[in-house]
């Protein structure tokens, strides 16, 4: 008998060790109080990467006020721009006013990929992917587009439709743009946008850079699943969100007086 329990107990360390999820622990430290958050590396990757390297200036970045290159920490001394209530508090801006970000953009890791697209595009689903992961990223930093590609985009908004985007295979939008590597199907979205959650907010598609929101809705944000990376939550000083969250607002939802990130502790 004492054998058998031995080996249950080797079993349940090995489920433990197979199912822990990594983590690095954050502090944010505001004039208001310290938010302490939890990032999740395994989910997101790319962000939690890029939200650590930027916080310890590790990672190098643009300063928006003379346009070099700088490697310092990037969120000290930047302001919660925009807070709403019952909704959510926003903040990484170096400009202060939800314009700015760190000269850099970088996919989104909402949800599991599944296999390439290849060849026709034979849904609705497959056409919205294309868009987001191929044309829309070559329309923003394509000064003068393909004319064609352009004559499809048009069509698209007049026939208020995706299916001229269907009638091209995969391939013909990987060629026009210079796209390279595969365009790969949605599995399972990764997390979803819940209370007390951090996600990056982005201005489209593939557009994270440094702002981010922290969603103060206690139901939860379903509407924007799937569009905003969900990358950590808080684990301590929610009430320090909340106060955060119900600060006197200006236009723009910017607070009255400056909710200022002091610096991020990154544990």
């Amino acid at each position: 008998m004492r054998l058998q329990w031995k080996w249950v107990a080797l079993l349940l360390l090995l489920f433990t060790a197979i199912n822990a999820k990594e983590v690095v622990n954050v502090t944010i430290q505001t004039n208001l109080g310290n938010i302490e958050l939890e990032l999740w590396p395994e989910l997101a990757p790319l962000t939690v990467e890029n939200f650590i390297g930027l916080a310890t200036g590790e990672k190098e970045w643009t300063d928006p006020a003379n346009g070099e290159l700088v490697k310092r920490p990037f969120y000290d001394g930047l302001i919660f721009h925009r807070v709403i209530s019952d909704f959510m508090i926003q903040g990484g801006c170096p400009i202060g006013n939800g314009t700015g970000g760190p000269g850099f953009r970088f996919e989104d890791e909402t949800y599991e990929t599944g296999e390439a697209i290849t060849g026709a595009i034979d849904s609705e689903e497959n056409a919205v992917l294309l868009l987001e992961t191929v044309i829309v990223p070559y329309l923003q930093g394509t000064p003068e587009p393909d004319p064609e590609l352009m004559s499809i985009i048009m069509q698209v908004q007049n026939t208020q439709s995706l299916e001229p985007v269907m009638e091209h295979p995969v391939s013909f939008y990987t060629e026009k743009t210079g796209y390279e590597g595969e365009v790969l199907a949605r599995g399972e979205l990764k997390a979803t946008i819940d209370y007390g959650t951090i996600c990056m907010a982005n201005s489209g598609p593939n557009t994270n850079g440094s702002q981010f929101f922290i969603v103060t809705k206690k139901e939860g944000c379903a509407w924007l699943n799937g569009k905003h990376t969900v990358f950590g939550k808080v684990v301590g000083g929610i009430d320090v969100v909340h106060q955060i969250e119900n600060v006197e607002k200006g236009p723009g939802d910017s607070p009255l007086e400056p909710v200022v990130i002091e610096r991020i502790i990154v544990k």
